[in-house]
């Protein structure tokens, strides 16, 4: 369906995570990946979702001069929130054990944004699912680390991997958002802004 919706389009996912680009062809959207690097810092005055919003929009800052009429840049960011802090994607071993152990327990939201841009219109959408962990013991913890490397995801863990099977009670919310697109938010979105560039 979406592949008719935006045969005129031309899409651009400036993403490397391969769970986004997963969903994109479980989508059935045909697009390029163009990605440019920028310095993911955002104001300490922030708070929850307006930091996932910031960063994506951030993220289109470097490609909107560069867009052709049919062009739609899609951005997107997440955070773990965790006690009024955001856990982003952790350094290394120690940063990955130690954010985990504060989700152990407890629950968190999980926050991903996505930016749709085009020449002439910008749109943020944002999704938060509350994830509830079990306490979890230190050598859960170092087992999924030293097997699952998760140095590439917000809050040191996939849903879908080892420690989303054994450690995660309950969601509440999009199962999609936090494995790291809301794919309905998105899908929306999409519709909308082919709607305002006819």
């Amino acid at each position: 369906m979406l592949t008719e919706l935006l045969k005129d389009h031309h899409i651009i996912l400036a993403s490397g995570s391969p769970r986004r680009q997963q969903f994109f062809r479980d989508l059935g959207i045909d697009f390029e990946i163009r990605i440019k690097d920028i310095e993911e810092v955002y104001p300490e005055t922030l708070k929850g979702s307006d930091i996932p919003d910031y960063l994506a929009q951030l993220k289109a800052e470097p490609q909107k001069d560069s867009l052709a009429a049919k062009d739609i840049l899609i951005t997107s960011d997440t955070i773990v929130w965790h006690d009024q802090k955001a856990l982003g994607k952790p350094k290394d071993r120690e940063e990955a054990f130690a954010m985990l152990k504060k989700l152990s327990g407890n629950s968190h939201d999980v926050i991903t944004s996505v930016c749709l841009t085009t020449p002439t219109v910008q749109q943020t959408v944002h999704a938060i699912t509350r994830v509830f962990f079990d306490t979890l013991t230190d050598e859960e913890i170092c087992y999924y680390i030293d097997h699952f490397k998760p140095f590439d995801k917000a809050g040191a863990y996939g849903i879908q991997e080892w420690i989303g099977l054994i450690g995660i009670r309950r969601i509440e919310g999009s199962y999609f958002n936090v494995v790291g697109l809301p794919v309905h938010l998105l899908y929306r979105a999409l519709k909308s802004i082919v709607g305002e560039n006819r």
